[in-house]
């Protein structure tokens, strides 16, 4: 690890010596000047974590010293030392970039302490913006892996929504990236520096839901032990993701619409209106003009959503892209399970080219996953792929007669959703949410799938 480096930069000798000695014993790498000319000399030559400066100095005094380094070395931090403290001197040092002002004499332990926290907070802010940088290039348009038609028509208007304040409503089928999608968008947007907070509607219970987006006050209600803010104060000045958008209760439909009318709301048991700027960018893998029509859905909160929609195709139709996705999970599981797989085998390519994906790029991500785990070569192979998708289409088959009986389609459909939630039931021991999970809805879904065809009781053998 390399050691911090400290400048002292002070015109008495001995107390340089001193600061040269204190500060070698806590293990930084320190360099020493008398005057400002030297200062600008070293810092032509090295960068500086942190110098020590004394204010008053013959040719250049410490605050005209300050201004250069900060001009030469922004992220340097500078802190001021003095034998003769002045207000106005500490007041104009702090207005032109330095981290603290001490006098002299100063304890020993004071300023290992100061200098301590000021290079752990620069440490801080560098890992910050690093992962800042990481969390940017991992969200760039270009990691939206795809170069059929349908994805570059997609990129251009990822552009192009980017830099607006518009809600957006994301649409298509699970697993095709809709989260994905909605982070690039923050992530290339003015609001990058500003939190991205996510809600998945379909998991949080309808009792807790207005809590979890509005906060609530103590008190509030039997579990309400201490205030707490909600989602839409803690993605202020951000981007709110409210993801299966279409399970949100109507109740909370009419209180959301409220919030994106005003740009304002209470707390749970509050009195105070708070205020926010917050884009909302929505998605859903259902029809939401269908539940608009069939009153599920407010209309008036689906125009405030669906400012601009953004439609994601399945992966069925950019079968061209199959190949450079499963290339991209491939390196990706390959270097998180310390694999050398680099190439898939023809063999391989031509299986995953005829499978239909209901799961989309999630299930092909995962299918890969699986198959880099059990692969012994340096080659992607057949034989690892081929075990999940016969079992796989064996599922989505069901041992089915697909002859449609004289009741007609919409008959024959209940028939088949009846059948696959009884099949998802038994291979699950009658545990709901797992075969929720399994059949890809979400719990509230299941239960009123569950009920439609009266399954919540004892069922038929």
């Amino acid at each position: 690890m390399l050691k911090d480096k400290i400048l002292v930069v002070d015109d008495e000798q001995s107390m340089r010596e001193f600061l040269e000695i204190m500060l070698k014993k806590e293990d930084y790498k320190v360099s020493l000047a008398s005057n400002g000319e030297e200062v600008l000399k070293l810092l032509e030559r090295d960068i500086f974590d942190l110098v020590l400066l004394d204010v008053r100095m013959p040719k250049m005094d410490g605050i005209a010293v300050l201004k250069r380094i900060k001009a030469l070395a922004t992220e340097t931090i500078v802190i001021m030392i003095t034998a003769y403290a002045s207000h106005d001197t500490a007041v104009k040092a702090m207005k032109e970039g330095a981290y603290d002002y001490i006098t002299k004499p100063f304890k020993i332990d004071e300023i290992k302490l100061i200098i301590r926290n000021a290079l752990e907070k620069k440490n801080l802010q560098k890992e910050n913006s690093l992962l800042k940088q990481v969390v940017r290039d991992r969200y760039h348009f270009d990691n939206i892996i795809g170069q059929s038609p349908k994805m570059l028509a997609l990129y251009d208007l990822l552009e192009k929504v980017s830099p607006t304040k518009t809600n957006i409503l994301v649409t298509g089928e699970s697993g095709t990236g809709k989260e994905l999608v909605a982070k690039a968008i923050h992530y290339n947007s003015p609001r990058r520096d500003r939190p991205f907070v996510t809600l998945n509607c379909g998991a949080i219970p309808e009792s807790l839901i207005e809590s979890e987006l509005f906060g609530h006050m103590k008190g509030a209600f039997t579990d309400a032990i201490a205030t707490k803010k909600g989602l839409f104060e803690v993605a202020d000045e951000g981007t709110l993701f409210l993801d299966e958008i279409s399970e949100i209760p109507l109740l909370m439909q009419v209180k959301l619409l409220r919030v994106l009318q005003d740009r304002e709301f209470k707390r749970v048991g509050g009195t105070e209106d708070l205020r926010v700027d917050v884009r909302i960018i929505a998605a859903t893998n259902k029809d939401l003009e269908e539940a608009v029509r069939e009153k599920r859905f407010r209309e008036d909160l689906f125009y405030r959503l669906n400012v601009i929609q953004i439609k994601l195709p399945p992966l069925r139709e950019r079968m061209d892209d199959i190949p450079r996705l499963a290339m991209h999970f491939l390196k990706k599981f390959s270097a998180e399970l310390n694999k050398t797989i680099s190439t898939v085998s023809p063999e391989a390519h031509r299986l995953l080219q005829d499978y239909a994906y209901p799961g989309n790029v999630r299930e092909l991500q995962n299918i890969i996953e699986r198959a880099v785990a059990l692969e012994s070569s340096e080659e992607l192979t057949a034989q690892n792929l081929r075990s999940y998708l016969d079992e796989h289409l064996q599922l989505k088959k069901g041992g089915l007669d697909l002859d449609i009986p004289s009741e007609g389609l919409e008959k024959f459909v209940e028939e088949i959703e009846r059948t696959l939630l009884v099949k998802a039931l038994d291979r699950t021991h009658g545990i709901k949410k797992k075969a929720a999970e399994l059949l890809g809805i979400n719990f509230r879904s299941m239960r009123y799938r569950l009920e439609k065809y009266g399954l919540n009781q004892e069922m038929d053998p």
